[in-house]
């Protein structure tokens, strides 16, 4: 069967309904990653904690989010994409309710947690079951609209976040999942069609030390500000972690049936665009953070007003990203990506030569519309790549663990680029918040670059793409 049709299985217009369903799913998920970051002064408020307590609001999610994507994507192998679609929409939306009733900050850093678990499952099977159900022919393009809104959801998490604060209450940045939720369930078991891996054992060893090795290195990034970098904990953190995650990786050379088979990386596409979605996360994500907080604490905008001015970077794939997907592809995403990448490292170095206590929102425009380019330019075909550096039969671990990846990328982009902050600013004066910005931004900056060089790594045309296109439930089998 020709893959530019339909499966025999899959519901008519399944092919739109498909990309309804993923794309505002994929939102949700992405969403919450930094929804929160403009809330945290109101939430402190009304439920207390200390500002590492705070910090968790957003960790807790992100991480149990990383750790947990590729053993959701092959839990979906073995037991159903769609039904495990279905569960984590479930988790998801139910951990969002739970967020928004909590009355006290360690009942909202748990229920951060089970979101994250929900999205973990959700999140890498809206691309394998957006695969299955449009035609090869029309991917790109499909591909750039998850993309755009899936880069939309993670950039415009502060503006819509700070709007909720500020007109309604932060218990509504949460509330807000709940309709999606319960709209999607119904739409989800009726337009999706259902598909199944190779049936592989699940990798409990494997997420466990991938689990405890990035908790500990996260854990020690985020307190080594407060305790210093020589303390216990912070050393053991280190240390552990780092012990942990080398297992991992002993574990997915020699293992049976890992979760992220090693011998993957041997490819140089699998192993470029993989660095550089980490490293783009990392720099994207810490400054993010940073800015946002910046536009409020130092140059006095309100959370919308800060959202709003942001516009210029997060609004940009929404008009940019479904273009990147029809370049590349006419001309391959390894071009199209590089440029975005290179883009959005010129503009994080553009703002760290112009930020200051009393910049101007003129001087920021060239920073954030450079940036928005840049990004707008990533998302789409970059996920493009992920699905194309491998086999057909590798596909659905390929997309969980390229998910995973840059999920880690956010998680330690927020704990560099803050540690970085607070070893040379502090956000008891205006200027000791510029003090600290500026080195951060250059961080990300240079990450982002790296990530650029690390593009120009992939060959020009991978193996796969070469391959004549096979029947699209094929596509989605795990090794």
């Amino acid at each position: 069967m020709s893959a530019a049709q339909p499966h025999p299985s899959a519901p008519r217009g399944g092919a739109v309904w498909a990309l309804v369903i993923t794309s505002v799913a994929g939102f949700m998920a992405a969403l919450d990653n930094l929804v929160v970051t403009t809330a945290l002064p109101s939430i402190r408020t009304d439920l207390g904690g200390a500002l590492d307590d705070l910090e968790w609001t957003v960790s807790a999610y992100t991480l149990t989010f990383a750790v947990l994507l590729m053993f959701g994507a092959a839990l979906g192998d073995r037991f159903g994409r769609r039904r495990l679609f279905l569960v984590g929409l479930t988790v998801f939306t139910g951990a969002s309710a739970a967020a928004a009733l909590a009355t006290g900050i360690e009942p909202l850093i748990a229920a951060r947690a089970v979101q994250g678990v929900g999205a973990a499952i959700m999140m890498p099977l809206t691309l394998t079951l957006l695969t299955a159900a449009v035609p090869a022919a029309r991917r790109g393009m499909a591909y750039g609209i998850w993309g755009a809104v899936n880069g939309l959801a993670v950039a415009s998490g502060p503006l819509i976040g700070g709007s909720l604060t500020e007109h309604v209450s932060w218990h509504w940045i949460f509330w807000l999942n709940v309709p999606l939720g319960l709209a999607l369930l119904p739409l989800a078991r009726l337009r999706l069609s259902e598909s199944y891996g190779s049936g592989a054992r699940l990798d409990v060893v494997g997420t466990l030390l991938a689990s405890g090795g990035l908790f500990g290195i996260v854990y020690a990034l985020v307190r080594a500000p407060r305790d210093g970098w020589s303390s216990p904990v912070v050393l053991m953190g280190l240390f552990a972690g780092s012990a942990l995650l080398a297992g991992f990786v002993r574990h997915g050379i020699h293992g049976k049936n890992p979760m992220l088979p090693m011998r993957l990386f041997r490819s140089r596409a699998f192993a470029g665009i993989n660095a550089a979605s980490l490293l783009m996360f990392l720099g994207m994500f810490g400054s993010i953070f940073l800015l946002s907080q910046f536009m409020q604490g130092v140059l006095g905008y309100s959370p919308t007003e800060a959202g709003l001015r942001m516009l210029p970077w997060t609004g940009m794939p929404m008009l940019i990203a479904p273009v990147a997907g029809y370049l590349a592809d006419r001309i391959g995403g390894r071009p199209v990506v590089a440029s975005g990448l290179f883009l959005q490292a010129l503009g994080l170095a553009y703002y760290a030569l112009t930020v200051a206590t009393d910049v101007s929102y003129t001087a920021q425009l060239p920073a954030l519309i450079i940036s928005g380019v840049g990004m707008s330019l990533y998302f789409a075909p970059a996920s493009h790549l992920v699905m194309s550096s491998v086999r057909p039969h590798e596909q659905g671990i390929a997309s969980g663990s390229n998910n995973a990846l840059r999920e880690v990328g956010g998680a330690l982009g927020i704990a560099v680029m803050s540690s970085i902050f607070a070893a040379q600013g502090a956000y008891d004066s205006a200027q000791h918040f510029v003090d600290g910005i500026r080195p951060a931004l250059w961080v990300g900056a240079a990450a982002v670059a790296v990530a650029g060089a690390a593009t120009l790594c992939i060959p020009r045309r991978t193996t796969t793409e070469a391959e004549p296109d096979v029947e699209p439930a094929l596509v989605l089998e795990n090794a």
